[in-house]
């Protein structure tokens, strides 16, 4: 099932703070644009589950986000950098 994938702000807010201090920002622009594309796609069975909400990990970003099948709508609601 094909998914529409959403950054929460907080979200979008971290992975710019992320991109600033990185000593290779194009890394963490590849491992976003891979997250996205991932999750377009059977999102529900991607990453690992956690207190409902799911963990994926693209390195040098994990992401939590959430699956809602009947809307067909992921929203990425935290990122960090590992």
């Amino acid at each position: 099932m094909r998914y529409t994938v959403t950054w929460l702000p907080a979200a979008q807010d971290e992975l710019a703070n992320i991109w600033n201090q990185a000593a290779d920002p194009q890394a963490v622009t590849n491992a976003a644009n891979r997250i996205d594309r991932t999750l377009l796609w059977n999102a529900e069975q991607k990453g690992r589950p956690d207190n409902g909400r799911r963990i994926l990990i693209d390195l040098p970003l994990a992401v939590t986000f959430t699956v809602s099948p009947d809307d067909r709508l992921v929203r990425v609601v935290w990122v960090e950098r590992i």
